[in-house]
């Protein structure tokens, strides 16, 4: 990853960088807005200035960690597909896609306050999560396993409708039901 400034982290910064991150999304899904600077560096096992370097203010590092998310799903396409065959990748990155809705969803005060600050941290979710949802059903349409008539807006539309089924654990396992179906709905019907 590289610094805003254009120059790359040192590993050691990039690690202490990604902690904070990850502990970010888990706090602020678990505290919303009420989360303290103090406990995300504490989770992230880093000091509080270390946080305060990378993000000098909450909107900052809200907006970072949703960024962050959105690349961690799409950024999994590549490795899925080179270890799996293209249905079984797709079907993993759907779980996945569960996933990044459910923190998503639980950060979604926070994100709504950076909104409110006059920065769009969805600028380029979308579109992201659309190429990554192409290249997966381009591989399952060319090995036969995915029907070409689907289009990927439609899967994007349709795991979305499944996703914001899925913030309580007890639906976890219906929404993961759903995606099985949904799977299956785009098997060729020649299969």
């Amino acid at each position: 990853m590289v610094r805003e400034a254009g120059r790359p982290l040192r590993a050691d910064a990039q690690r202490n960088r990604d902690k904070i991150l990850a502990a970010a999304v888990r706090v602020f899904t678990e505290e919303g807005l009420d989360a303290h600077f103090e406990r995300i560096a504490r989770e992230a096992g880093v000091g509080t200035g270390t946080l305060y370097r990378n993000f000098p203010t909450r909107e900052a590092l809200i907006e970072a960690a949703y960024r962050n998310e959105v690349a961690r799903l799409c950024d999994a396409v590549p490795d899925l597909l080179a270890t799996m065959p293209p249905r079984d990748a797709l079907h993993a990155w759907m779980r996945r896609f569960l996933d990044y809705v459910s923190a998503k969803l639980g950060m979604a005060e926070a994100l709504r306050s950076v909104v409110a600050s006059g920065v769009n941290p969805y600028g380029e979710s979308r579109e992201m999560i659309q190429a990554a949802l192409t290249s997966l059903m381009d591989a399952g349409v060319a090995a036969g396993v995915i029907r070409s008539d689907i289009r990927p807006t439609d899967l994007f539309a349709a795991l979305a409708g499944i996703a914001l089924t899925s913030g309580e654990p007890e639906q976890r396992e219906q929404a993961e039901r759903l995606v099985d179906l949904t799977l299956d709905g785009l098997t060729p019907r020649d299969r």
